[in-house]
């Protein structure tokens, strides 16, 4: 049987930028393991896979595998799942609910003169606050000192909204350009609380990369030893949720203009609104751009 697939480019709104995405479509019938093989072909951060829903109330069932395992839940995936399947509908739905192994993933569609622009996702799980890290240790898993790392809002510590990283702050821009990711630390760190990654940012934000209210980079395993993530939606879900968790705000909507990837020549934008209801973080979005970038089919015939 052959399968679809389209790639696209999340959270940029220009070819080459953002992070690259998967989505295999009518993927009914693949095994577990044939999805890992075809993740792994593809060799993108993650890939996902639609299939028929389990509640006919929902709209996909949406499994996201990277190139070593499956994981519950990512944000660019469903990001990109979603502009993907909006434009290929006769009429764009104004939303989506996809079935995950996280939990349900509610994703809304922003459309311009009927054609779709963006998407925003719901975080599936409420913000979880598990265990802090030394700062010395954190440094080490970036490369830099423990004078590079801030501690005045925050602790480094392992967060998740659906999937665990470790959130850091760093000092400077300087910081988060010359970080690099340390194998030895990393082994000596993880995996702690299911994460294997450290998501790092700076509110030093310069006037040439303005509208930006952080920069954020992701290192992680990838297929060959640790890799650079260019746009990474669940980690920014997760420390946009903590960063609104600890401001003072009681009841509205706190929102951050994120940007990751630049260092690495995929910039990617990241909108984010965390609404705060009695000092209680009730909901979290991230939302953004995507461009479509490559479409065929292909016929798996291995087994799994």
């Amino acid at each position: 049987m052959q399968r679809r697939y389209i790639t696209v480019d999340v959270f940029t709104d220009r070819p080459f930028g953002g992070n690259p995405l998967a989505v295999v479509l009518d993927a009914g019938g693949l095994s577990t393991e044939q999805m890992q093989a075809i993740a792994a072909e593809f060799n993108y951060s993650e890939t996902t896979f639609v299939l028929p829903v389990a509640d006919r109330a929902h709209d996909a069932q949406v499994r996201i595998f990277t190139v070593n395992r499956e994981i519950p839940f990512a944000g660019h995936p469903n990001v990109g799942t979603a502009f993907v399947l909006a434009t290929l509908a006769e009429k764009p739905p104004a939303r989506l609910l996809f079935e995950e192994k996280a939990g349900l993933v509610p994703v809304e569609i922003m459309t311009e003169q009927g054609r779709v622009v963006s998407t925003e996702f719901t975080a599936p799980q409420p913000l979880k606050r598990m265990s802090h890290v030394s700062v010395e240790q954190a440094a080490a898993c970036l490369s830099l000192s423990a004078g590079d790392v801030k501690t005045d809002r925050h602790p480094p510590q392992i967060i998740s909204v659906g999937l665990a990283f470790l959130a850091v702050e760093v000092a400077s821009r300087d910081a988060l350009r010359r970080a690099q990711p340390n194998a030895e630390a990393f082994a000596k760190t993880f995996p702690c609380d299911g994460s294997d990654a450290v998501y790092f940012y700076t509110r030093d934000v310069p006037a040439g990369e303005k509208p930006c209210d952080l920069q954020a980079r992701m290192f992680h395993p990838g297929s060959s030893g640790l890799s650079e993530d260019p746009a990474t939606g669940s980690a920014t879900a997760a420390s946009a949720a903590l960063l609104a968790d600890l401001d003072d705000t009681k009841d509205g909507e706190l929102k951050l203009t994120i940007g990751q990837g630049v260092d690495m020549g995929r910039p990617s934008l990241l909108l984010t609104r965390v609404r705060k209801e009695n000092g209680k973080v009730v909901s979290i979005h991230v939302g953004g751009a995507c461009v479509k970038m490559m479409e065929g089919t292909f016929r798996f015939e291995g087994k799994g």
